[in-house]
């Protein structure tokens, strides 16, 4: 079986332009003013937010890249939960997908069925119907989806709307990337990515969080960076929960791809904090967890459900009054 990697430079979410680099192509560039246009360029979300009525607003992304595991049914399956995910951390539910795809014409025909077959299974697993797509001609392998899902107009989830005294969670550990680039635990890095952020945003959901996105390509702390700065707070994370082995392979010295960009983006204050601890904030992650803001006085009662249905959960920092963002951690969590 040909082996996917090495069709590719960089996989993954680590495959992105660089935020800062988007940023740039993006200034100055906002859709014709529409007033059901919750969510558009200004500011930039997970997703694009249309209102239908007082009752239905549709969510729509697209998210793809080249392989990042050799396996075609995991890549399928990675592939099309990063993208289900943009919907989940907006706060809808995803109703359709399309698949997009670009393989070398010479990959055998049951490894392409294995990637849309993955992606389908996937898809229902998160409540939506995988009903087509496009597909090309191209050296580079890239597989994903463009996502349609409902959300309440009342409901939506946006970055940009984190509050001082609100506590921060991170809905899955970090170091996809590191696990990866390092050939380490793949199996455990692969059970994280195909993991949907359906069921952690069906428990945050009544909790009424001030501010949601998920944890991707920029990495931990340039999400983070994201949000304080389109929130205009400072977010401090004293804690960093790491997948697996991945702090080890970072005091190796492995790195990804998208961490130099990704610092060059998102820069924190962080006098004193380990080299290692650095390299699995600025990771470039693919389907990571939800990164979420919330009410202190709800924090407890959200850690006790999480808990009680056996799903993952770090506190890792809180929102307060200010600017930016610091890292205070000395040890993982």
């Amino acid at each position: 079986m040909t082996s996917l990697t090495s069709l590719t430079v960089g996989g993954g979410c680590a495959a992105k332009y660089s935020a800062a680099r988007l940023q740039k192509l993006l200034e100055g560039f906002v859709p014709v003013e529409a007033e059901n246009l919750l969510i558009g360029l200004a500011p930039a979300d997970d997703a694009a937010v249309y209102k239908l009525d007082d009752e239905r607003a549709i969510v729509f992304t697209l998210d793809f890249f080249p392989p990042l595991v050799d396996d075609p049914a995991a890549f399928g399956r990675i592939a099309a939960t990063n993208a289900l995910n943009d919907v989940f951390a907006m706060g809808g539910a995803p109703l359709l997908a399309l698949s997009i795809a670009a393989f070398p014409e010479e990959l055998p025909d049951e490894t392409l069925a294995a990637v849309f077959s993955a992606a389908d299974e996937q898809v229902r697993a998160a409540g939506g119907l995988l009903a087509g797509g496009h597909t090309i001609r191209d050296d580079e392998p890239k597989y994903g989806l463009a996502v349609v899902g409902t959300v309440h107009p009342d409901g939506i989830w946006a970055k940009s709307t984190a509050q001082p005294g609100d506590a921060l969670y991170l809905t899955k550990p970090l170091g996809t990337g590191l696990v990866l680039a390092a050939k380490g635990d793949v199996d455990e890095a692969v059970a994280w990515m195909t993991m949907l952020n359906k069921d952690a945003a069906d428990v945050v959901r009544p909790f009424a969080p001030s501010a949601v996105t998920d944890v991707t390509g920029f990495g931990l702390f340039g999400h983070a960076h994201e949000m304080a700065e389109r929130s205009g707070v400072h977010i401090r994370i004293d804690a960093l929960p790491p997948l697996g082995d991945a702090l080890e392979h970072a005091r190796a010295g492995v790195r990804t791809g998208g961490d130099r960009r990704n610092r060059e983006f998102a820069p924190v204050d962080a006098d004193g904090v380990p080299e290692e601890l650095l390299a699995l904030g600025y990771d470039a992650q693919t389907a990571g967890g939800l990164l979420v803001a919330l009410p202190g006085d709800r924090a407890l009662s959200l850690e006790a459900e999480f808990a009680r249905r056996g799903l993952f959960l770090a506190r890792i920092g809180v929102v307060e009054a200010g600017s930016g963002v610091s890292v205070t951690a000395r040890a993982a969590a």
